[in-house]
């Protein structure tokens, strides 16, 4: 899929193929039976230009990667504990991009600064308060924020690779 979304466009096998050819040898065959996988998957459709197909994503990559992120988020038993770790995995420059995007989600008329019950408070608390905690009250769900170092678990909703040896996502 990432030569696919890198294209731009609709691609034929013979350009994917060439593509690849760059950085290793592979087969015709090979690259037409994943594009034709890729088709019988739904993640991409195909038109018929002369006697090739022109293939184009049915979906972004920034679209498949947000189902990734909501996949994940919904998998966990805890939501709020999941996205504090995360957030706290965040690197300067991600936080920065994220305060970007939900600026443009305030902008589409998306509420994210929702009103809390009771005062505001003049400083950020850097623990939730209790009626931030998860439904059963334990506290110890919640991961301290920053403190896990830890990579994602496998994604299970990989679209397939667009070459041989399943190394290009």
């Amino acid at each position: 899929m990432t030569r696919i979304w890198r294209w731009n466009r609709p691609v034929t096998v013979r350009e994917v193929l060439e593509d690849l050819e760059s950085e290793r040898t592979i087969a015709y065959t090979t690259v037409m039976t994943v594009m034709d996988n890729l088709h019988q998957k739904g993640w991409v459709r195909r038109h018929q230009q002369g006697r090739a197909y022109r293939y184009e994503p049915i979906s972004t990559r920034a679209a498949y990667s947000a189902a990734l992120m909501k996949e994940a988020w919904s998998a966990s038993d805890n939501p709020a504990a999941a996205l504090v770790d995360f957030f706290g995995m965040m690197s300067p420059e991600q936080v920065g991009v994220l305060r970007d995007a939900l600026r443009v989600v305030q902008l589409n008329g998306v509420r994210v600064d929702e009103p809390r019950e009771g005062p505001p408070s003049a400083e950020p608390a850097e623990r939730p308060s209790d009626s931030q905690l998860p439904s059963d009250g334990n506290e110890s769900d919640l991961p301290e924020t920053g403190t896990s170092r830890s990579s994602p678990g496998p994604r299970s909703a990989e679209p397939p690779a667009s070459g041989a040896g399943g190394s290009e996502r």
